[in-house]
């Protein structure tokens, strides 16, 4: 796997949030013409992209704000856990009550509460930018 796509209106408010996860940006970009009409099957896209990657490298996400045609909500704008399609991306944190409070400064919000499996992990469901559903695991040693 390359990367995982998330179509977001505000993207500044976006790149803040993930790089309060520790990701870095790695470059932005307009994208439009021919080929990126082709590519979405959408004649007159005009869209940034900005490029988030993990510290290590591996895993990146890449944001994207649509200018033209405008991005459509999703309904429901909040849907539950148990939606057909993508559910969320885990990140591995070493704090998860730090970075819950952290990231609320973005208007992050819990999905429901903080739990211990077993005595493995803390994990958490924490809903950001545009719905966006992230996990958050901390490992128990």
């Amino acid at each position: 796997m390359d990367h995982v796509s998330l179509v977001v209106d505000d993207i500044e408010a976006a790149k803040a949030f993930f790089v309060e996860l520790g990701m870095e940006l790695e470059g932005e970009a307009p994208l439009e013409g021919p080929a990126v009409d082709r590519l979405n099957g959408i004649d007159g896209v005009r869209t940034r992209i900005a490029m988030m990657r993990t510290p290590d490298g591996h895993g990146k996400i890449e944001l994207t704000k649509f200018h033209a045609p405008a991005a459509l909500s999703a309904e429901p704008a909040v849907p539950p856990p148990n939606t057909l399609g993508f559910r969320s991306i885990m990140f591995a944190v070493e704090d998860i009550d730090d970075v819950i409070a952290r990231l609320r400064g973005h208007g992050a919000e819990l999905v429901h509460e903080v739990v211990q499996y077993e005595d493995a992990y803390r994990l958490c469901y924490v809903r950001g930018p545009e719905g966006v559903i992230i996990a958050l695991a901390e490992e128990l040693r």
